[in-house]
């Protein structure tokens, strides 16, 4: 992907009534899914995404929400990006690096 950014985006409901988190992840990775020209991998911890810096943040507010509207009353997202303008990166050129 031409002029993209590399990011991880961690969504964390606090204050639910339950410890699991999955029905909160299972509907922020939905979000995710449906975002147009950006690629991602779901990890155990957090997801990956790839993209225009742009839709990137924009992506990010909108996982964010996700939690919000399934009556979460406070929601901690934190995102690390990788804006590399030298070269080109990928998700899996990241990857193949250090393998």
């Amino acid at each position: 992907m031409k002029n993209s950014v590399i990011a991880e985006l961690k969504v964390i409901p606090l204050g639910t009534k339950s410890a699991s988190l999955s029905k909160y992840v299972v509907a922020v990775v939905k979000v995710v899914k449906q975002a147009k020209g950006v690629s991602y991998q779901v990890t155990p911890m957090a997801t990956i995404v790839q993209g225009p810096l742009s839709k990137i943040l924009k992506l990010a507010q909108e996982m964010h929400e996700v939690p919000f509207t399934m009556g979460a009353n406070r929601v901690l997202t934190s995102i690390s990006i990788d804006d590399r303008r030298d070269k080109q990166t990928t998700m899996a050129g990241k990857v193949k690096a250090v393998s």
